[in-house]
């Protein structure tokens, strides 16, 4: 669905939720390099090592979807 086709009170909330799960996201992937740093000194190099890698993206394309959102949104005033 696009997000020309939301109002702008429903682009505000939806904005205001990805804000969250974004802040969400970035805490948890920081929490797993934290966590993939001392068990790779620990045990050396295993899945733990490499788990953030598969999470970061997803970070990123929720960080592009939040411009989309705030771009679609400076565009109506």
């Amino acid at each position: 669905m696009s997000l020309s086709t939301y109002s702008t009170k429903e682009l505000q909330k939806k904005l205001k939720s990805q804000k969250t799960l974004f802040i969400v996201q970035i805490v948890l992937v920081v929490l797993m390099i934290v966590f993939a740093i001392f068990s790779t000194v620990e045990k050396g190099i295993s899945f733990q090592t490499f788990l953030p890698l598969f999470f970061a993206p997803m970070a990123f394309v929720m960080y592009f979807e939040m411009k989309k959102i705030k771009k679609e949104l400076n565009s109506r005033t």
